[in-house]
């Protein structure tokens, strides 16, 4: 067993909440469907008044809240009176860098049916959402439209996130006509384009997801510079007049095989032509660092049958698909920018 430098009260309060972590984060998400964050926006409240609000029993509400407390969601002050903490902060709802919509995902049917045979998972190698749902993915999101407007919302606010801190560092205005391969509502390629008025696009995703991206070019003006084109990257034509092929958050759903087989034909497309490819995706920290990819590593094996990757893992499927990467490796999200051998 390794050191553990952690005192032993702590360590014992650290395996309880290990424990009761189902416990905590079905008391987060009655916190936020209670709107108690934006509650307290304003400044601390007494929860009688916070239960008048959120129609909910105060003796129930104070209750709740002084667990969460516990853990340094909210603060207690005397005579049951709450406030906001930085971790409860980042549960309101006009907090642009907050974690609302990945408390909201990680609760809904959508993920929480699937995960309840993560077993199923484990010892297969196999994900289980089509066995959970009947399904699909792609399919669920298509037949639920309500389902399918939060998620589209809920992928919106990591692009606009990634816009802010990443578009300015690529420079993607060296390109002129860029591939957005598996673009979907096409959000974040309006953005670039909106940042560099020389730059056209070309989006291919399957035919429910091109029709937002149309709606989304027009509504941020660049319509005339996207062509929308439907189709599968496994089997359809890619286009091949293009100096840049981008690939964002789409090869990290697949397993090695899909993915492998999606960048030799990005590659044969590419032939001998001077263009670029550029994934955006995450690059996981080795060994036990802390890093959320490993999380979303869970979540792809269990809802899509992929996963996340190492540095190594993706100079290798790289390599198999005879590209070179010429980018530094950057852990966490980055993007990887690989030129055909």
């Amino acid at each position: 067993m390794a050191d553990n430098p952690i005192p032993d009260n702590l360590h014992a309060q650290h395996l309880i909440l290990l424990a009761c972590s189902g416990r905590l984060s079905q008391i987060v998400n009655v916190l936020v469907e209670l709107g108690i964050a934006d509650l307290l926006a304003d400044g601390p409240r007494a929860v009688d008044d916070l239960a008048r609000q959120a129609e909910a029993d105060d003796s129930a509400l104070y209750r709740v809240m002084r667990c969460a407390a516990a853990v340094g969601i909210f603060a207690e002050g005397p005579r049951r009176v709450f406030s906001l903490t930085s971790l409860a902060d980042g549960l309101r709802s006009d907090n642009p860098d907050g974690v609302l919509p990945l408390v909201k995902y990680n609760r809904m049917e959508l993920t929480d049916r699937p995960y309840g045979e993560i077993l199923h998972s484990v010892r297969t190698g196999e994900p289980v959402f089509e066995r959970a749902f009947g399904m699909s993915f792609g399919q669920y999101l298509e037949q639920n439209p309500e389902v399918d407007a939060f998620y589209d919302a809920f992928m919106s606010h990591w692009s606009r996130q990634f816009a802010e801190e990443e578009l300015a560092q690529w420079n993607l205005g060296r390109f002129h006509r860029i591939a957005d391969l598996g673009g979907g509502d096409g959000y974040f390629m309006a953005q670039v384009l909106k940042r560099h008025p020389q730059v056209t696009t070309h989006l291919v995703d399957f035919p429910w997801m091109a029709d937002k991206a149309e709606a989304v070019f027009a509504e941020h003006g660049v319509a005339e510079r996207a062509v929308i084109q439907t189709g599968d990257l496994r089997t359809d034509p890619i286009p091949d007049t293009c100096d840049a092929y981008f690939l964002k958050a789409v090869l990290h759903d697949l397993a090695d095989e899909e993915a492998g087989l999606i960048l030799r034909r990005v590659r044969e497309t590419i032939a001998d032509r001077d263009a670029r490819l550029l994934v955006v995706d995450s690059v996981l920290d080795p060994g036990n660092a802390w890093d959320h990819g490993k999380f979303l590593d869970v979540d792809m094996l269990v809802l899509h049958g992929g996963r996340e990757r190492t540095w190594d893992d993706w100079k290798s499927l790289f390599a198999d698909a005879k590209f070179e990467v010429i980018s530094e490796p950057i852990y966490h999200w980055t993007l990887l920018e690989c030129r055909p051998i």
